[in-house]
């Protein structure tokens, strides 16, 4: 009797393909659940450097491995044409989650562009991305740190925002704590939060997000 069983219905149901978080799972386990998939599509999340290492041969040659977000795509690529959904980061730090979350959103179709290095200590470098971002129609922000992007980018655009606090920081920062307090706590309406370091969840909150709003104008639309 096998110890996983894969959620292959999980798109059709939510919208957001099944994912397997390969953290706490040993790289036999990781090789079976790649095995019992045969051709079929995964994305794969906390997938360590040294655990893809120690993967099978056959099993790596299956995979698009990013070591930065620490992410793979199994099966064969689907070029992300969707527009729609950013990526906006506060550090060269946080990078590793952003990617993260732009894999996942490429995963799903999307061409997620990301805005790195937009940190309100300098609060210029926000401004001149801004037209680019108010372009989308979803907006992930990721910063670690005291996290005051969350609401500065918040008060700026139109688009929902989804905040993604990471664990980049020391003192009283160290943890994204204190990231996630201020993502919490923000005044800036209709900001919404996911846990520190999730961008697989910011990016399927953006997706469920986006979907919803592309249905709603369909059906709009229809019904002119």
């Amino acid at each position: 009797m096998s110890d996983f069983t894969i959620d292959w219905d999980r798109e059709a149901r939510t919208g957001v393909a099944e994912a397997v978080l390969c953290d706490g799972k040993t790289p036999a386990q990781i090789a079976a659940i790649l095995a019992s998939a045969g051709p079929r599509r995964l994305f794969l999340t906390r997938l360590s450097e040294d655990a893809h290492g120690r993967l099978p041969e056959t099993a790596r040659a299956r995979l698009d491995y990013d070591p930065l977000s620490r992410t793979a795509v199994h099966g064969e690529p689907v070029a992300p044409t969707m527009p729609g959904v950013g990526v906006v980061c506060a550090g060269t730090s946080d990078l590793p989650v952003a990617r993260e979350a732009a894999r996942a959103l490429a995963f799903a179709g999307f061409d997620a562009p990301v805005i790195a290095d937009v940190g309100v200590a300098g609060l210029w470098r926000l401004m001149n991305r801004l037209p680019e971002i108010r372009e989308q129609r979803v907006v992930i922000a990721v910063a670690g740190m005291e996290g005051a992007l969350f609401s500065v980018l918040a008060g700026l655009v139109a688009a929902p925002v989804v905040a993604v606090p990471t664990s980049v920081g020391y003192g009283v920062a160290e943890g994204g704590k204190a990231a996630l307090s201020s993502a919490l706590a923000s005044c800036a309406a209709g900001l919404v939060t996911v846990n520190i370091d999730n961008g697989f969840g910011a990016a399927s909150a953006a997706i469920r997000i986006f979907r919803a709003m592309s249905r709603d104008m369909s059906e709009k639309q229809n019904s002119a």
